[in-house]
């Protein structure tokens, strides 16, 4: 039903297509982040917080250890205004120290455990963190780069001590195969995690404004030269969690359990995977890194009900050969973020859990979620959903942002709400370019519909542009989808000299199978427009993936610029 053209949803069509308990508009209090988790703790203070393999901490534990990690700060000169990095995987010290450094005023730094070398030594040098959170199996990686930084404390935590008593032994003999060092090399001022979360909790709360004080500073991801660190605040941080508490809560008196497999350290993990679920009182299973195997085992142990993640964890699952052996039926609810969500991924892995998959769309300015489809009501295949509550949108001219898009055209998405980020790190001109009247650039080519559901048709900087004509990779690689023989792919421009850019796929086909770079093309060609089908097909067994399982397209189109691609076969293997 479309929205009348008068009346409060006349210029916000989507909120007469809201689920019937969802409000247009969130409630956002003028507390900083901290404040309101500690509501919850006081709630429900015995309730489990977090499962790691099988130790659990409760809301009490919880938080008295975030007192003791922001009373280490205080001991060691770190307070207000500065900034403690964490380089971490998911585990139990990393919602400690997030929230320890909250509590103490401090801004956290997002920090990939998988940089090492350049990038962990540029994205260090841009943020000047005064002390950084990490793992003794990670604290080599930062003494190689030490020369180039200068922090001045390092609070690292032994791995093995997270864990059980009884699944110790089992830690020891993987570092020992990893023939990875337990002592601590020269570099910055060593406290050791034992004793961090030991020390006197007696440092009272920071305070300030939510609304100007930065909590995170969360680095965009896939950006080359200078990292650009998106500020974000307290106030952008807690309004995000409660659109997507709003939003994603089936039942507002039951405490979900969630499968936290997405990291923490990107946007995405940190609020749908932790802010979130913690306002809602929810016990957290934490998840090392997102092995499918793993994660199968970690839904049968512990029968989560909502499993955040990305298209690639849904469809190792669908695809695993032993699924049937696990009980993944307590799943009820699941958002898709980081990469679309090919429909037939979304169809089987409902069958299988019996519950609903639904695809959400975000960007690190914006703390992240903006859209998503309804978890109850109306999806829409292809559609990233609708705004969340306190969310406007609006579709703009690809070249000139103050003119509205042509009616019936992509245009670029702009969105507006109290997520979106203060701006970029010491970056004025960067932030002037997304940032307009609290209105932010997405970078992303979209459509909305009458009854307000946007449509992504692709990244700005994705599109490809054959002798004038624009090509969307995402359309082209729907299509790939649909054939029997394709597991995965992913669509680039590649550098022609009479046309500027041909379609170029690089195609993952499923085990056994066998399909020409002709057959490919053909079945493409059949379906869609001539000059949006591939000019060529690469098999490749992997696709260059970002920690969070997003086909690096840019990676991609450098190999092909370079010619490192490799040549082509004209049969792919049997595999």
């Amino acid at each position: 039903m479309a929205a009348s053209a008068t009346g409060p949803t006349a210029s916000r069509p989507w909120h007469a297509h809201y689920p019937p308990n969802v409000a247009p508009e969130v409630e956002v209090p003028p507390v900083r982040l901290p404040e309101a988790i500690r509501t919850i703790v006081e709630r429900w203070p015995d309730r489990t917080m977090m499962i790691f393999y099988g130790a659990r901490w409760s809301y009490r534990r919880f938080w008295e250890a975030t007192g003791r990690f922001a009373a280490a700060l205080a001991r060691d000169g770190i307070g207000p205004g500065d900034r403690v990095a964490l380089y971490l995987p998911n585990c139990p010290a990393y919602p400690i120290a997030f929230f320890g450094a909250l509590r103490r005023g401090v801004a956290v730094v997002q920090v990939s455990p998988l940089y090492i070398g350049q990038d962990l030594a540029r994205l260090l040098a841009d943020a000047r963190p005064r002390a950084i959170v990490t793992l003794e199996i990670l604290y080599p990686n930062l003494e190689k780069v030490a020369s180039e930084l200068a922090v001045p404390v390092a609070y690292v935590a032994r791995l093995r001590a997270l864990y059980p008593w009884w699944k110790r032994p089992f830690v020891n003999r993987q570092l020992r195969r990893q023939k990875l060092s337990t002592r601590y090399p020269a570099g910055p001022t060593i406290r050791r995690w034992s004793e961090v979360v030991r020390t006197p909790a007696s440092v009272p709360d920071a305070t300030g404004d939510p609304a100007a004080e930065v909590a995170v500073l969360q680095y965009t991801g896939g950006t080359t030269g200078r990292p650009k660190a998106a500020m974000l605040s307290h106030r952008n941080l807690l309004a995000n969690a409660l659109q997507c508490r709003a939003w994603f809560s089936l039942d507002e008196t039951a405490a979900p359990v969630v499968l936290c497999s997405i990291p923490f350290f990107h946007v995405y993990g940190m609020t749908v995977a932790l802010n979130y679920p913690l306002l809602h009182g929810a016990t957290l299973v934490l998840q090392i890194r997102p092995d499918v195997d793993e994660i199968l085992k970690l839904i049968d142990q512990y029968h989560p009900t909502e499993f955040p993640g990305v298209p690639t964890l849904y469809q190792g699952i669908n695809q695993h050969p032993r699924v049937g052996d696990y009980d993944i039926r307590s799943i009820r609810i699941c958002v898709s973020g980081s990469a679309p969500l090919p429909r037939e991924v979304e169809k089987r892995f409902e069958e299988l859990t019996g519950g609903n998959l639904v695809e959400g769309y975000g960007l690190t300015e914006a703390s992240p979620v903006t859209h998503a489809n309804p978890v109850v009501g109306r999806r829409k295949t292809g559609s990233i959903g609708l705004p969340l509550p306190s969310t406007d949108q609006r579709i703009v001219d690809l070249s000139d942002r103050t003119r509205p898009a042509p009616p019936e055209m992509p245009g670029e998405l702009e969105v507006k709400g109290p997520q979106v980020m203060l701006g970029y790190l010491g970056q004025p001109e960067e932030t002037a370019a997304v940032l307009h009247d609290g209105w932010l650039l997405t970078g992303d080519i979209a459509t909305i519909d009458e009854e307000g559901y946007a449509f992504i048709v692709d990244r700005k900087k994705d599109m490809i542009d054959v002798a004038g004509l624009k090509v969307y990779p995402r359309e082209v690689e729907e299509v790939l989808f649909q054939h029997p023989g394709v597991k995965d792919a992913a669509v680039i421009g590649r550098p022609n000299e009479k046309l500027g850019e041909v379609v170029h796929a690089v195609v993952i086909l499923r085990p056994g199978v066998q399909v020409s770079e002709a057959e490919l093309i053909d079945f493409v060609r059949e379906r869609i427009a001539h000059y949006k089908a591939p000019r060529s097909v690469e098999f490749r067994d992997t696709l260059p993936r970002s920690a969070v399982q997003k086909v690096l397209r840019r990676v991609l189109r450098e190999e092909a610029a370079a010619g490192a691609a490799g040549a082509r076969a004209p049969t792919a293997p049997a595999r």
